[in-house]
């Protein structure tokens, strides 16, 4: 999920799909930033080599799979080589088409894949128990914090989210025609410079970025606004997980080892993310230190994380994703979208990996 973006992001590989129908929001090696894996030989099993696709550019958003390669753990749980491609790209293609073995991208994305195309895909784990969509405001112009507040203001919406943001109006019971919507690009300016009140962007990309302005932001976070669905989440096909539990597990332990190592240390996600795996994208390491903890902080580690553990996907969560496909438009059940079972397996197993920070 991202929005590509001149200054910052990319179409939230949910976004993108979304407007298009739904939302379609590396490692190591010798070098880290061109091949993605690290370790030469399993201990755990002979899995192989996989390729990860991953949502978007190689930053502090994906500071678990950096720490999960860089700390062995893929090796550990019995990969010969884990390539971690960037995006953005139509990440459900390829996972479904096999050029991938797992893929991140989100509930809505993911969802639209199967509903539309019947891609034969399930969510099977979240990084992001919240999404991190928001529309971010000026707080001393239109301080824009609650749905209602969006109504007689101009809110900047790019094409591609177009379809997610009317699923927000709709959610809040906000007539279309009473709120000016903007075509924007993905270049946050346009809200700090007074073209636009509102602008639809991500918590830990845009909002940070016009807050390293200078400004005092408001934010209207969809997940906590009528819009929760998960985010950065495993997909894989429904032949891989009937077909190589033993391999998907692996995956799931070393993933959850991974960012249970980010979040406890953000700053080395970060310095991984710009030092190393995303060297020549030139990254700030300011902003990618607050990317790195908001996301742990706000979107990763919840209440829910907490009852269930890192990765879970709880009933009630997956009912509340339902919902908002509902509102996009998106007609899905859970048990068509969802498949957490070789997680609870895997936890079962493992009831250390469970345990959160």
């Amino acid at each position: 999920m991202r929005l590509p973006n001149s200054s910052s992001r990319r179409s939230s590989a949910a976004v993108a799909v979304l407007s298009a129908a739904a939302l379609v929001l590396a490692g190591c090696g010798s070098s880290a930033e061109d091949s993605g894996g690290g370790s030469s030989s399993g201990s755990s099993g002979d899995f192989g080599d996989i390729t990860v696709q991953l949502s978007w550019i190689k930053n502090a958003e994906f500071a678990g799979e950096f720490f999960a390669d860089s700390k062995g753990y893929f090796t550990d749980a019995g990969f010969s080589k884990v390539t971690l491609t960037p995006g953005p790209t139509a990440t459900e293609n390829l996972v479904a088409s096999g050029k991938a073995d797992f893929g991140l991208g989100n509930s809505v994305s993911a969802a639209q894949a199967i509903s539309n195309e019947q891609a034969p895909l399930k969510v099977i784990a979240t990084t992001y128990q919240k999404n991190p969509f928001t529309i971010v405001s000026i707080a001393d112009k239109a301080n824009i914090k609650t749905p209602q507040d969006m109504v007689g203001k101009k809110i900047g919406v790019q094409s591609s989210n177009a379809t997610l943001f009317d699923a927000l109006l709709k959610a809040n019971k906000i007539d279309k025609a009473d709120v000016t919507i903007v075509p924007v690009q993905y270049d946050p300016s346009v809200l700090t410079d007074g073209q636009v009140d509102g602008f639809l962007g991500y918590l830990t990309n845009e909002s940070i970025i016009v807050q390293d302005e200078g400004f005092e932001v408001a934010n209207l976070p969809f997940a906590d606004n009528g819009l929760p669905f998960v985010a950065e989440s495993v997909i894989a096909t429904d032949e891989t997980i009937a077909g190589k539990p033993d391999m998907v597990k692996a995956f799931l332990e070393a993933e959850i080892k991974g960012w249970k190592d980010a979040c406890a240390d953000p700053e080395g996600g970060a310095r991984l993310a710009v030092e190393d795996y995303g060297k020549k994208l030139k990254l700030d390491m300011a902003k990618e230190i607050k990317q790195a903890e908001i996301q742990c902080t706000d979107l990763i580690n919840t209440d829910e994380t907490k009852t269930n553990g890192t990765f879970t996907i709880s009933e009630k969560m997956q009912a509340e994703n339902i919902e908002t496909l509902a509102n996009a438009g998106i007609e899905i059940e859970a048990e068509d979208l969802f498949d957490t079972s070789l997680l609870d397996e895997l936890l079962e197993e493992k009831p250390e990996l469970k345990v959160t920070g």
